[in-house]
């Protein structure tokens, strides 16, 4: 049951969705950048890891450019949460002609062969509204998502992503429903990004925790990896941007080896648009624990 603060939660979200929901995808985006801005400035904690963590990224760049770059960062996820509140009114059409999607990108949604996808995207871009175009192109897409720490809202979240089409999968208890997926050939997504510390990898020239998950299910089911990142070029405009596929029975690696492959393409994409990635997260939180740092 839930109790008064996840209420007020609730009935905060759905008054700001409705709001967005009234707007097209530019002013939806003009919304959201507002509330980024916002979040920016009274967010102290995070805007000071953003920085910091920009400089350990790029330790050739000045203080004013993490400083600049942070703030952009805020304002991009706030263009997230506006594009992810209209969701329910934004049409299959609109998401398919806002993609420039490489054609060498299409021959992945689906395989000859029967093997499954596992693609590999990140806190990067916009992977919503990828994977929105995914699905209004006809194909079938699991997302395994981290649950949202109050009820309420995670049932509303999940709920704009279900209109998209996605099929929505919990992180944590979602590994059985992956495996079943990926064997039957179908394509699931994951945002393996996350500070962890299953292994430690190379990124941005300094080893940083990792989960070792995805590489491991894709040994197991001899499915695909796809790194794959969908990056916004202009008001309602993005360039998916995919990575060569990893393909275990073709190349074997471990799966350290694996994920550091999955990093290597992370970077380089981040480095196209750096800030369009989520500096707020704690990401070398593990290897400064361990001493890697």
């Amino acid at each position: 049951m839930a109790n008064a603060s996840d209420r007020l939660l609730g009935w905060i979200f759905d008054v700001a969705q409705g709001r967005f929901a009234r707007k097209d995808a530019i002013g939806a985006e003009r919304m959201g950048e507002r509330l980024g801005m916002l979040a920016y400035k009274l967010d102290k904690k995070h805007r000071f890891r953003a920085e910091e963590n920009l400089k350990l990224a790029f330790p050739e760049r000045d203080a004013a450019w993490a400083a600049e770059t942070a703030m952009e960062s805020f304002r991009h996820f706030g263009r997230l949460a506006g594009d992810l509140m209209r969701s329910p009114n934004r049409s299959d059409e609109e998401v398919l002609a806002s993609l420039d999607v490489p054609a060498h990108a299409l021959q992945y949604l689906s395989h000859a062969d029967g093997r499954g996808t596992l693609v590999c995207t990140g806190h990067h871009g916009n992977w919503e509204r990828a994977a929105h175009w995914v699905t209004a192109s006809g194909h079938k897409l699991s997302v395994v998502v981290r649950h949202v720490n109050q009820p309420g809202l995670q049932e509303r979240v999940e709920g704009l992503r279900k209109t998209a089409g996605i099929d929505v999968l919990s992180r944590g208890d979602a590994a059985m429903g992956m495996m079943r997926k990926l064997r039957r050939g179908e394509m699931v997504a994951v945002l393996p990004d996350q500070n962890a510390s299953d292994a430690f990898v190379p990124f941005f020239g300094h080893q940083t925790g990792t989960v070792i998950g995805p590489a491991v299910l894709a040994q197991r089911t001899n499915a695909f990896i796809l790194p794959a990142f969908c990056l916004r070029t202009g008001p309602g405009k993005y360039r998916v941007v995919v990575d060569e596929p990893i393909d275990l029975t073709k190349t074997p690696m471990d799966p350290v080896e694996t994920m550091a492959a999955y990093y290597r393409a992370l970077e380089a994409a981040v480095r196209q648009a750096p800030e369009q990635y989520l500096w707020m997260h704690d990401r070398w939180k593990s290897s400064r624990r361990r001493g890697k740092l």
